[in-house]
């Protein structure tokens, strides 16, 4: 008897309207970038970014530290406009993308960064090397397309030491410093739809 009374207050308490669970929400690569910024000759900017990113997103509206984030990066799609380069950065002196094709971040630790935005913070791994790192992230509200589907979109930002990976290659110049610069800027754009609910 006592055990169908709590049988029924658990089913009852899991229709509650307080106790939805996380919304999905499915990466969608189409309409996501993935990109980063690297210092050249000490004082140029050089911009790439990576052709196809895909995952999910977890969110939490009511406890945001109950969300995750998972995504992967194909590092096979590295663009920086130059092909010699684009070669080189897919070579074993960086991303050794035939032994290490993706680039793989899962969330740990989700809080509140301020109005509609996040610190998250993940395990990011790179080249077979995984770190800790932390995102800062905004996100917007719910839209629909013409066709009736739901997005929302995030941006995160962060900063990377490439070295911690083991892209370690560089050139010393002339006048002091190095080619390449070892701390990177990174930046996703994602556009994210929501997932049918399971009836």
């Amino acid at each position: 008897m006592m055990s169908g009374i709590r049988a029924g207050l658990v089913s009852a308490a899991l229709m509650a309207p307080g106790a939805a669970l996380a919304t999905g929400w499915e990466i969608d690569s189409s309409h996501t970038q993935s990109s980063f910024v690297v210092k050249h000759l000490m004082v140029a900017n050089v911009r790439g970014e990576f052709g196809q990113t895909t995952g999910a997103i977890e969110i939490d509206d009511k406890d945001i530290t109950k969300s995750t984030v998972e995504a992967t990066i194909d590092a096979t799609t590295v663009n920086t406009r130059e092909p010699k380069r684009d070669a080189h950065l897919k070579s074993a002196d960086f991303f050794e993308v035939d032994k290490h094709p993706r680039i793989t971040f899962k969330s740990k630790k989700v809080t509140k960064g301020g109005k509609d935005k996040l610190k998250v913070v993940g395990e990011l791994t790179i080249r077979g090397v995984t770190k800790d790192v932390t995102l800062d992230v905004s996100t917007s509200g719910e839209v629909k397309d013409p066709w009736g589907n739901v997005k929302r979109a995030f941006t995160a930002t962060g900063k990377i030491n490439r070295k911690d990976f083991g892209l370690v290659w560089n050139k010393p110049l002339e006048t002091g410093g190095l080619l390449v610069g070892e701390e990177v800027d990174i930046q996703i754009d994602v556009e994210a739809g929501k997932k049918a609910t399971k009836t």
